[in-house]
């Protein structure tokens, strides 16, 4: 089986007449923690959905495993074993933990007690308030649900998109070190984060998207001490 997991090349996405994305390419090799880093509006979202199919390319490739996932819909991509948790998190507010945890697991067969148990363990804060609706939960709380959610659908590659937004630091902290366990464990991660300096120490390696278009990549450590990224992206430090 080849290391090389996920392959997006000279990716383009328009909405109407606004092109989103102008040639976007990166690649994702099993078990690595891979970044996105750029500014606002740069593209890092608009990757992120194409890939998984929420929004359609223009032009381009993207392949999972070896095989073309363009222009599939997002639930063929899921089951293939490629999630995303969302900017923002979109949990479901009026539905219990346990329900929105139950949703996540929509394409399995059998038993999910195995699932449950893997996100109780990354998350004891779900198992406790298990019967809450999602709605009423902190955003750090919620984050954590939408992050174990996409874990119910068993992905091999999971795609997560802003997971700091919004929360408070000490669930930053927690929310950054379930990323390293779960790499521990196995998972590759893509990973779009605002903070660039946290998501360059968790990385094996980086793209920089400008413009709608990859323009540096390199190591996490190399970009971390790279001026050029230094000044556009981490305060100048």
């Amino acid at each position: 089986m080849s290391d090389l997991m996920l392959e997006v090349n000279a990716l383009e996405v328009r909405y109407g007449a606004v092109q989103a994305l102008r040639g976007v390419s990166l690649d994702v090799r099993r078990g690595e923690i891979v970044s996105l880093i750029g500014t606002n509006g740069a593209g890092k979202s608009s990757t992120l959905m194409a890939i998984s199919g929420i929004v359609r390319a223009s032009a381009g490739g993207i392949t999972f495993e070896g095989r073309s996932i363009l222009g599939r819909p997002a639930h063929e991509i899921v089951a293939g074993g490629l999630a995303q948790v969302p900017e923002g998190r979109r949990v479901f507010p009026r539905l219990t933990v346990r329900e929105n945890l139950e949703m996540g697991a929509f394409l399995q067969r059998g038993p999910i007690g195995t699932d449950l148990d893997r996100v109780h363990a990354l998350f004891p804060v779900l198992e406790e308030r298990s019967q809450q609706l999602a709605g009423t939960l902190s955003g750090g709380e919620q984050q954590m649900l939408a992050i174990g959610r996409a874990l119910m659908g068993r992905p091999r590659l999971l795609m997560m998109d802003e997971p700091s937004m919004g929360i408070a630091p000490i669930l930053v902290a927690r929310i950054f070190e379930a990323i390293r366990e779960l790499n521990g464990q196995g998972l590759t991660v893509l990973l779009v984060e605002q903070n660039a300096r946290a998501a360059l120490r968790l990385s094996s390696r980086a793209f920089v998207v400008e413009n709608g278009r990859t323009t540096i990549t390199g190591s996490g450590s190399e970009l971390l001490h790279d001026e050029r990224i230094a000044s556009a992206y981490l305060g100048g430090a």
